[in-house]
């Protein structure tokens, strides 16, 4: 039998993920990885998974996934979204699981992931992960070079992703009690390496200014629309590295915020580039939303980045036991007679 989760529909941008493709950037290869890491870690926490392991990012609109395996387990974490379980086995049978709780599902069982609100990304893991080969140690997908997670492109319809585990063992369900994924006010910035090749006008306009992530914004960078940044020295350098976070400044002075599936190098100049800590708060955002930039030194990035390290290590003490309360589907019990039974039962009883 097989031992997959089976796409019934693929959502609006759905792809295998995990935290990146590393040491290959000298090589061109661009890290990709996940856009929230801390949301991919909370869900493989609750299914008992490594941190790292690949699990599906979900952009906006979630998928409709059938359990092919005798049994999965499965966590959601991330922007909120509602999250129904059918059971076809049951005539119109279905719940909703709560969000940053785990589950386990039995084959046949069909998972709907709806919107994404608060949120541009959600995290879909599976206890085990799935079975899919890495690709230079990696299994996140590129889909420009059409490179790692399955088969190098986001879901279709039909695809069939393999699962680790075709059975996983009946235990007490996990849950997180919160997760602080709120927007953040202010995006903390390094300035550089290029920040000689703007006018002090226009490093007060990025610091002063309130700009608004663009729709053209997707895994590769965050276009943003606001008061454009002025060069003092044109807008051309020697190409040279990208890192995680750069804020790229082209020709029509808008900066781009270059996120997982950035290129490897870039011949804009950079203006700044947002610290490792802010960065998965950056990725969550979704077109229309406003960032505020704030300078500060790289001791305080580097204090910023292991505070996050350390909430990060003590996110297994928060897990708990989870607490599944019934949920009632308002909607199929309004369709329902209940009056009628009633009504029988007593015209019934006046036949004895």
């Amino acid at each position: 039998m097989t031992t997959v989760l089976r796409v019934r529909s693929p959502g609006l941008m759905t792809t295998v993920q995990d935290l990146g493709r590393v040491g290959y950037q000298h090589l061109g290869v661009p890290v990709s990885g996940a856009l929230d890491p801390i949301s991919l870690r909370a869900a493989n926490l609750l299914v008992g998974n490594p941190p790292d392991t690949a699990a599906l990012e979900i952009a906006y609109q979630g998928p409709v996934l059938m359990v092919e395996a005798d049994s999965v387990r499965i966590a959601l974490a991330g922007a909120s979204a509602p999250v129904e379980i059918v059971s076809p086995d049951v005539d119109g049978g279905s719940e909703l699981l709560g969000p940053l709780q785990s589950v386990r599902l039995q084959r046949s069982q069909i998972v709907r992931i709806g919107a994404l609100a608060g949120g541009a990304v959600a995290y879909l893991a599976v206890e085990g992960g799935f079975d899919i080969a890495p690709v230079l140690g990696s299994r996140s997908t590129y889909t420009r070079a059409a490179i790692g997670g399955f088969e190098g492109h986001a879901l279709r319809a039909g695809d069939a992703i393999p699962l680790t585990l075709a059975d996983v063992a009946e235990r007490q369900e996990q849950m997180l009690p919160s997760l602080d994924l709120g927007p953040q006010k202010r995006f903390r910035i390094v300035l550089g390496p290029q920040d000689d090749y703007f006018t002090q006008a226009g490093i007060a306009t990025l610091l002063n200014e309130t700009y608004t992530v663009t729709p053209a914004t997707d895994r590769m960078g965050m276009r943003l629309d606001g008061p454009k940044l002025e060069h003092a020295k044109g807008y051309n350098i020697v190409s040279d590295g990208i890192a995680p976070g750069s804020i790229q400044v082209p020709g029509n002075g808008l900066p781009i915020v270059l996120l997982a599936d950035r290129q490897t190098t870039g011949g804009y100049p950079k203006i700044a580039t947002v610290i490792s800590a802010d960065l998965p708060a950056l990725g969550r955002l979704v077109p229309g939303a406003n960032v505020v930039f704030e300078a500060v030194d790289i001791e305080t990035a580097e204090a910023a980045a292991r505070q996050l390290a350390a909430e990060l290590a003590a996110m297994p003490e928060r897990i708990v036991a989870a607490r599944r309360e019934p949920t009632v589907d308002e909607a199929k019990l309004m369709g329902e007679n209940l009056v009628s039974g009633m009504v029988d039962a007593r015209e019934g009883g006046g036949q004895g």
